[in-house]
């Protein structure tokens, strides 16, 4: 375990103290590990998350269809 002296603004204190009430948790180190987990599920590689490769092959395994023209492809889909 890391050891940290951080400072941070009030705004960011007051956000780590909604978390600990919200979760439960015993202290703010606590609350900053969740941030951390959830920043990683949402902005750091998305694109290796399982359901992502799922849908990835998926789409891959569809055939492609010939439209030919705008027209025709928009006579299929209206």
């Amino acid at each position: 375990m890391v050891k940290a002296i951080i400072d941070i603004t009030d705004e960011a204190n007051r956000i780590l103290n909604i978390l600990k009430a919200k979760y439960g948790l015993n202290d703010k180190s606590e609350a900053i590990n969740i941030m951390a987990g959830k920043y990683e599920e949402e902005f750091l590689e998305p694109q290796l998350r399982p359901e992502y490769i799922k849908k990835a092959e998926r789409i891959i395994k569809q055939k492609a269809i010939s439209v030919g023209t705008v027209a025709n492809l928009r006579k299929r889909y209206e």
